[in-house]
């Protein structure tokens, strides 16, 4: 029986932070030297960080990376480390994972299938490496093999799949199994998405159970560059064991280690007579003296949270995403604490209580001195509550329309987390613009004929000074616009939609109202209910701009919002016509009429396409799932198109029995 002891570290990085990615690579390393790790993962593109975008074609970028590796090589002493790095070869820049071993720079693997698709960009920066080739670079006086490799040390044999490559179906790892590996690297850079995990899982463990080789997965923690949150997955998989790390740490670096058998990999490949091992190997082999240490220390398993097999597991994932993507946020930032304009509705409320959550779930996951060296302006309490007046601002802005329900929801609200409330009457300043536009045109505006004009000067007028208050405080002020209304416009630019961040700009209100009766009577595990929900969640959605005789709702303005979710899932997600659409209505709510959804499914449509103009100018949002409307880094629709005007004709000409 041979055992190694191999780790999967996570990093939470930062693009193009050269001393402080260097820093926590060195930490890991050293903690993994200390519990006696012979093999240690870190994750993608950890010493430039991931998202460096088009910044991986400046040249010097690349050289400042190879200078890192030189530096933190020599921090390897008695281990094997894989370290992720661009590298420039012929002109194009490579997504490469180099190993080192004992001080020494074995070789750099070549990442063959780039991610290019949603959120990714990859092809943008990097090429392709060819499957099976290999070459020789020389960098500075080091000669050094690069591709598609695998790396003989004194016996062991290891391999790479970087990231994409593991979910192709032509995967590298297929080759690496007929040269024989006995272990497989992950290093990886893969984006949250509800319910990803699972297939992350299934990926190891038929990694190493189709390779006969253990495998070893280690992707990025936090938010790395702005967009993107990374839940820090580390896993271990070797026969039938699998050891999993904990997911959405707080904390700079974590690092899971396990004992892994490599005969059971061996074994398996003299047993089965599918097994065909490639003679005159397809992949070149690098050879190494290396000796890995007989001491094999001991195992280490961060448990995952209870919540993790709990119930309303993506109630959890959004909580802990969002908490840390704003966490992380705002200290790269370099912000001093988060400011939202809480009107006392359902979308406001959750931004104010996921900002609150950040602050809660890192002061009892890493404790107060982490969040003190990290946000020095930050009083010492003793509590994350005491902490929160200076964390969280939350901001009532009233007009005329404005009712008490909605004032004295917003107060309990930011009371019950502890942020301090702010009440500004906006309304003279509203009064202030319609006077002046109604000199101009000489005429008095009213809500027969000026309806939406009068709704937007309502919201306009609230985003100067929750914008000053944030400015003044050096503040990061939050958007508190969500995927639905982003859908359908139904949001004012330059007003509800200001801020430097759109936290819920990814999810859909109807989940987002599921999620709040959750809070309210439930809530996250370590932080419990917040029962004053109870005053948003018996409202019905209003964006209170009306005045009160015309007692206006969301849903009377749009739609119902489920209705509008499953047309937004349809129509943009599964890109189906609007006949469709409509078809797929009729199907999942068979017993609304179809006058109701043919109106909904063309409102939807022509709302869609109009309002492109305001999805591209949305403050950066967090990408949660595949049903991401963000233009800049998923759903991509012309700004002026012909308006589905052909599409909507033909619908409008259908009856029941032509569908």
């Amino acid at each position: 029986m041979q055992r190694l002891h191999v780790g999967a570290a996570v990093l939470n990085q930062t693009p193009l932070d050269w001393k402080g990615n260097t820093r926590r690579i060195r930490e890991v390393i050293q903690e993994a030297r200390r519990r006696g790790v012979a093999i240690l993962c870190l994750p993608e593109l950890c010493i430039t960080g991931y998202g460096c975008e088009d910044a991986f074609h400046a040249p010097y970028v690349v050289r400042q990376a190879w200078n890192c590796l030189l530096e933190l090589s020599q921090e390897t002493g008695g281990l094997v480390v894989s370290f992720g790095l661009p590298v420039a070869y012929h002109g194009a820049v490579y997504n490469c994972a180099a190993l080192v071993a004992d001080r020494r720079i074995l070789g750099l693997v070549a990442k063959q299938n780039l991610a290019g698709d949603g959120i990714h960009y990859e092809p943008r920066w990097f090429k392709p490496w060819p499957a099976g080739e290999h070459v020789s670079l020389r960098i500075e006086d080091h000669c050094l093999p690069l591709g598609e490799l695998v790396f003989d040390l004194s016996g062991v044999r290891i391999g790479f799949e970087i990231c994409e490559d593991a979910w192709v179906a032509e995967r590298p790892g297929c080759r690496l199994a007929r040269a024989g590996v006995d272990v497989i690297l992950n290093p990886s850079a893969s984006h949250f998405a509800f319910g990803k995990q699972a297939i992350r899982k299934r990926f190891v463990q038929e990694g190493a159970r189709a390779f006969h080789a253990a495998y070893v997965y280690a992707n990025l923690l936090g938010n790395e560059a702005g967009r993107a949150i990374y839940d820090g997955d580390a896993l271990i998989a070797c026969g039938q064991r699998l050891a999993v790390g904990r997911r959405f740490s707080f904390r700079e670096w974590l690092l899971v280690s396990d004992l892994v058998d490599l005969d059971v990999g061996r074994v398996q490949r003299a047993r089965l007579s599918s097994y065909r091992p490639a003679i005159g190997s397809p992949v070149h082999a690098v050879l190494d003296p290396f000796a890995f240490p007989s001491r094999l220390g001991e195992p280490h398993v961060v448990p995952a949270d209870a919540w993790e097999n709990g119930p309303f597991v993506k109630h959890e994932e959004f909580t802990r995403a969002v908490s840390l993507g704003l966490y992380d946020y705002l200290r790269k930032s370099r912000s001093r604490g988060f400011v939202v304009s809480l009107s006392g509705g359902a979308d406001s409320s959750a931004v104010a209580f996921l900002a609150g959550c950040a602050l809660k779930l890192a002061w009892n996951e890493c404790g107060p001195e982490q969040i003190w060296q990290q946000f020095p302006y930050l009083p010492h309490a003793a509590s994350p509550e005491q902490a929160m007046p200076s964390w969280l601002t939350c901001v009532y802005q009233a007009t005329r329309h404005s009712g008490p329900i909605t004032r004295q929801a917003a107060q309990a609200v930011a009371e019950s987390l502890g942020a301090r409330f702010y009440y500004f009457d906006v309304d003279p300043i509203v009064q202030g613009y319609q006077q002046l536009v109604e000199a101009a045109l000489g005429r008095r505006l009213d809500w027969q004929t000026d309806d939406v004009a009068l709704q937007n000067i309502q919201a306009r007028a609230r985003s100067p000074s929750v914008w000053l208050l944030a400015n003044v405080q050096g503040g990061l002020l939050l958007s508190t616009s969500n995927r639905s209304e982003a859908a359908v416009g139904y949001a004012t630019m330059d007003g509800d939609t200001s801020g430097g961040l759109a936290p819920i700009a990814g999810i859909d209100k109807a989940f987002l109202l599921e999620w709040l009766r959750w809070v309210e009577k439930q809530g996250p595990e370590q932080i419990g209910p917040l029962p004053a929900l109870s005053a948003v969640t018996s409202q019905q959605p209003t964006a209170e701009l009306r005045p009160a005789e015309y007692q206006q709702t969301d849903e009377a303005d749009l739609m119902p919002y489920p209705i509008l979710d499953a047309i937004e899932r349809s129509a943009i997600r599964d890109k189906l016509s609007p006949k469709e659409v409509l078809i797929r209505l009729q199907e999942l709510y068979p017993d609304l009429s179809l006058e109701s959804l043919r109106t909904w499914v063309n409102r939807f449509f022509r709302l869609w396409s109009r309002n492109q103009w305001k999805r591209e100018r949305y403050a950066p949002s967090f990408h949660l799932d595949d049903e991401n409307l963000d233009p800049k880094t998923w759903c991509r629709f012309p700004i002026l198109s012909g308006g589905f005007e052909a599409e909507l004709e033909d619908l409008a000409d259908r009856d029941q029995g032509e569908l």
